[in-house]
């Protein structure tokens, strides 16, 4: 299945989602308890309830396409390991405060570890640069043979996709990428029109629910 989404185009991609569930949910709109009341029968779908499952397959397709950059062009630990340190914890998260990105990574133990780097490349290209390293900024120095929680704060990022990894350099000048992560910081107007678009779907729902306990308040009993 990944290979055949793989050949299509992310618009492709998406209608293909947004018709199997709209098949799963006009399924589901036909389904009715033992005396005959449906359970879902506002489950009939309008225009802006395929919307709302477009939107939802959208932001489902975005994240299987992050997850295949981020997989992209890796070396050291995080080819081995990048879904242990996920599970662990392990690996790169981020916040995003004010516009800017703080990046936050931790490590178990650290052998012949003399810091950490911090790359940065907009999504979809291959070259990174180099946001900090050790050599400039202290608190990327190793911790010691333990390990340690290390935090970046780049304030230097712009909106727009962008991948961040760490990367490791030993005492004898050796680089392995250690954690890495895909970030979309959004523009303001981005951001209003999400919280807006949030607020719509929060509304849908109450108004879904309470119109299914209108319809059958006893739940069939």
């Amino acid at each position: 299945e990944e290979a055949e989404l793989d050949a299509l185009s992310m618009e492709e991609e998406v209608e293909l989602l947004v018709q199997k569930e709209l098949g799963k949910t006009k399924r589901m709109s036909n389904l009715r308890n033992e005396k005959g009341v449906e359970y879902a029968p506002w489950m009939g779908i309008s225009e802006v309830d395929e919307n709302k499952i477009r939107n939802l397959m959208r932001d489902r397709t975005e994240a299987r396409r992050r997850r295949q950059e981020q997989e992209r062009d890796v070396s050291g630990n995080l080819f081995r390991d990048s879904q242990a340190q996920e599970l662990s914890g392990t690996g790169l998260s981020y916040k995003i405060i004010d516009g800017e990105v703080e990046l936050t990574w931790a490590t178990k133990t650290e052998s012949d570890t003399k810091g950490f780097i911090v790359k940065r490349r907009a999504a979809k290209t291959n070259d990174y640069s180099v946001v900090a390293s050790y050599a400039d900024f202290g608190p990327l120095a190793s911790k010691g043979r333990e390990g340690g929680v290390y935090r970046y704060l780049d304030s230097t990022v712009s909106p727009g996709g962008w991948v961040y990894r760490i990367s490791e350099e030993d005492n004898a000048g050796n680089e392995a990428d250690v954690c890495q992560c895909l970030v979309e910081v959004e523009t303001e107007d981005e951001q209003k029109a999400a919280l807006i678009a949030g607020v719509g779907f929060g509304v849908f729902a109450v108004l879904a629910v309470v119109a299914g306990i209108a319809i059958d308040p006893m739940n069939g009993y």
